[in-house]
């Protein structure tokens, strides 16, 4: 019995292998191809949709190319992003830089940033958010370092527009929440003031971990170097994380505790959300009150 036990998990692990589970490939969900975008006419699959009450004006919804160079290709990528309120006010603004998750494209988050471009009222803080290279209609193909190298590059045209340190805020969701602890941690063009991560994963290693169900190395499977987890500890700045207790994606006590329990800074709150999924946070907690939590993390002095 012990013996055929052996040979099944055997099997198992060499049927794994065969069928080319990386998650370095796999890590980015680009399925849903589209050749424009639609915003509030996106049809598709979505995690929940907002009433007309949360309406953007088109004349504060700009779509635009960003320039993201690559050191290591030494190539440079024209990659789509959204700035939605006034440009010209920036220099004066308070901009939330949205980093989203792995699943396809803009349009797929866009209930997302409406529902930031409405935190204490329509349009008071400046919200971007971009399609990473070779998500939606941006050039390229996703690599770790193009990550972090993509939100980077809205940051400086972030700070072209004048933006500064202290009126700017990261919010990183799913596998967003990697290029927002990274670039808070070891900050590149802009250092945020403060840092928010929903449903963020500890690594790369404990998602790998998570998919395999098997004692394998993490780098048996993944090429991915992503750690939340020991990045965190470089954050000082103020942490504002939320992560649903039914999480059936990036487990709570695996990913989120961690993450949370390694923050380096000295202030920071948690926000469990009972009966959450994976993506669920802002419709099972509520509008309302996801949007008041939010609003008053960002107005703490």
């Amino acid at each position: 019995m012990k013996n055929k036990l052996l040979i099944l998990t055997a099997c198992f692990g060499i049927s794994l292998l065969s069928s080319c589970l990386r998650l370095d490939s796999n890590f980015y969900n680009l399925s849903d191809k589209i050749t424009e975008y639609k915003l509030d006419n996106y049809t598709n699959d979505q995690d929940f949709k907002l009433d007309a009450s949360y309406t953007i004006p088109d004349s504060l919804i700009h779509l635009m190319n960003i320039s993201s160079y690559s050191k290591k290709e030494n190539k440079t990528y024209q990659i789509k992003a959204i700035y939605i309120g006034s440009i010209s006010k920036i220099a004066t603004d308070t901009v939330i830089l949205y980093c989203h998750g792995n699943k396809w494209h803009m349009d797929f988050y866009w209930q997302r940033a409406k529902l930031l471009a409405n935190v204490g009222g329509k349009n008071r803080f400046g919200v971007m958010y971009l399609d990473y290279r070779g998500y939606g209609l941006s050039e390229g193909v996703p690599t770790e370092e193009g990550l972090y190298e993509d939100v980077d590059a809205c940051m400086k045209w972030l700070k072209e527009k004048g933006l500064n340190n202290d009126r700017f805020l990261l919010y990183g969701f799913s596998m967003g929440t990697a290029p927002a602890t990274e670039l808070t941690a070891s900050p590149r063009t802009l250092t945020p003031h403060k840092l928010m991560l929903e449903a963020p994963f500890a690594s790369s290693a404990v998602m790998a971990a998570d998919g395999a169900v098997l004692n394998m190395p993490s780098s048996f499977i993944t090429n991915l170097k992503i750690d939340n987890a020991e990045e965190i500890k470089k954050v000082k700045q103020d942490f504002f994380w939320i992560h649903g207790i039914n999480d059936n994606f990036l487990g709570i006590k695996t990913h989120g505790e961690v993450v949370y329990k390694n923050h380096g800074g000295t202030y920071k709150e948690a926000h469990r959300i009972d009966g959450a999924d994976h993506g669920e946070i802002p419709a099972i907690y509520g509008f309302v009150n996801y949007s008041d939590i939010l609003l008053k993390f960002i107005l703490k002095p």
